[in-house]
């Protein structure tokens, strides 16, 4: 079975029916203005954001209740802002339940340190 497009999970997501379409969206338009160039794959049942082919540096995946953020290398970050989530040993996120958490939660912010967080060594 060949990957699933971007488009296609898009549709899928539209699907679920609430908010989520609308923040996954919104966090695709945030990353690429922040970072033009940087390339999108479907995997893992969501979106990964990535500028070097083989190290993705954050995703953005829809669940019923949520939007998640997944930043690849998130342990690495320092969060000033305290809104990082997660205990694993290389993962954190950002739970998204409105719009408005965009802003409140500091995404921006975040992004650019998720990729410099990825592109250290491992």
């Amino acid at each position: 079975m060949g990957q699933q497009s971007v488009q296609s999970l898009l549709d899928d997501i539209r699907l679920l029916g609430g908010k989520q379409i609308e923040l996954v969206e919104s966090v695709r338009s945030r990353v690429k203005a922040l970072m033009p160039g940087v390339a999108e794959a479907v995997k893992y049942g969501g979106i990964l954001f990535h500028a070097d082919p083989d190290r993705f540096f954050c995703g953005v995946f829809a669940y019923k209740a949520h939007v998640s953020v997944e930043f690849s290398r998130g342990a690495r970050i320092v969060d000033p802002w305290g809104h990082l989530e997660g205990g694993g040993k290389f993962r954190r996120h950002i739970k998204l339940h409105s719009m408005s958490d965009l802003d409140d939660k500091r995404l921006d912010a975040y992004l650019p340190l998720a990729l410099r967080a990825a592109s250290g060594p491992d």
